[in-house]
């Protein structure tokens, strides 16, 4: 997967499928590669739907430490939950 650029070094991706928990977990695997931040975006959804997720996505930012391997490593992570629930999709 190819991340989308939200601004330079950021980017930003959702999945509607994955619950606040596993969220939290994803970010949590992401801020174990080294010079990757990660982090929740707020939920902008007006309407609350509890089979849905309550966050509005995550984002991902690499810092200038960031190498080949910790790209590798981020994409990894992704495809790991990608493949349980399903595509992400840019923000």
């Amino acid at each position: 997967m190819t991340l989308p650029q939200s601004s330079p070094s950021q980017y930003q991706l959702g999945n509607p499928q994955l619950p606040l928990a596993v969220y939290r977990e994803v970010v949590a695997h992401l801020r174990q590669v080294v010079g990757v931040e990660a982090d929740l975006l707020p939920q902008t959804s007006t309407t609350f739907t509890y089979a849905q997720s309550q966050v509005g996505g995550l984002w991902i930012q690499y810092q200038p430490e960031a190498n080949a391997e910790s790209h590798r490593r981020v994409e990894q992570v992704l495809a790991y939950y990608g493949d349980r629930y399903g595509a992400w999709q840019p923000i």
